[in-house]
This record gives structure tokens, C-alpha cells and sequence, in this order.
């Protein structure tokens, strides 16, 4: 099992297994960065984290919780996010065989965190898997 390191700042949060778990997820990794003082691109943190649970939601089914940790790291800054399927999520490190059809609703989200991220992928885990990312950066300096 992954342990962080123990400079690191974390956050464990359980979400409703809907759609209303996006905008949770999104401004839990707002705030984090922000009252951590945290240089990593919130925007793409915010992105990539919405990409992550939107899949978890639509991709798992039954009414366990997803949840979300969001890590600030000394050298960055990682978000996971835990559902009950044990199945891998396709393409999300596999050198992209093409890009998406940009007219297409789905299949935009795992290439956006293979691209965007600093590192991703993913890990079984007890209940099913993690699915994650990093984004470099660092705590300001105060």
C-alpha cells in the first residue's frame, strides 16, 4: 500500500456516488491549494480532478461512496481518486493510439490527464482501485 511521505498534507473526503460529486471534488482541490499556499496550476488540478471523479461516477455502479484524497506533497501535489470497480481504467498509461474524435462526448478525460499531469495512473486497492495523478509544484515560500 502507498504512504505518503511525512512532509506531506492530506485530505480524505467520501462522495455521493452522482454527478454532484464534481464540483465537491473541484473546490475541495481549490481550497486545498489555496490555504496550503500551493504553486501547483489549480485550474488544471481543478480540470484534471473533475475528469477523474466524472469517470469514477459514470464508469462504476452501486451505491458505495467515491473518494477523493488530494495530497500536497513537498515536490507537488496529487489527487486519487477511489471507487469499488477493480477494473483498470483503459488508456490512461498507454502511449495514445490516436487522438479522440473532438465532435465525441466521451473519451477525452484519460487523454487530458495523460497530458496535463505530470504523472498518472492507477493501483488496486483493498475495495477496488486508485485512480491518480500528480501536478508538480511546491508550498510558497512565506
Amino acid at each position: 500500500m502507498y504512504e505518503p511521505p511525512a512532509a506531506s498534507t492530506s485530505w480524505r473526503v467520501a462522495l455521493p456516488h452522482t454527478t454532484a460529486a464534481v464540483p465537491v471534488a473541484r473546490a475541495l482541490v481549490r481550497t486545498a491549494l489555496a490555504e496550503r499556499e500551493h504553486t501547483a496550476d489549480c485550474d488544471t488540478a481543478e480540470l484534471l480532478t473533475a475528469e477523474l471523479v466524472a469517470n469514477a461516477v459514470e464508469h462504476t455502479s452501486g451505491p458505495a461512496p467515491i473518494e477523493l484524497v488530494v495530497r500536497l506533497l513537498p515536490t507537488g501535489f496529487q489527487v486519487e481518486v477511489h471507487d469499488a470497480d477493480p477494473e483498470p481504467p483503459r488508456d490512461l498509461t498507454r502511449p495514445d493510439p490516436g487522438l479522440p474524435d473532438p465532435w465525441q462526448e466521451h473519451g477525452r478525460g484519460l487523454l487530458l490527464i495523460r497530458m496535463l499531469s505530470s504523472s498518472c495512473g492507477h493501483r488496486p486497492t483493498e475495495s477496488g482501485k486508485a485512480v491518480w495523478f500528480r501536478l508538480p509544484g511546491q508550498r510558497r515560500p512565506v
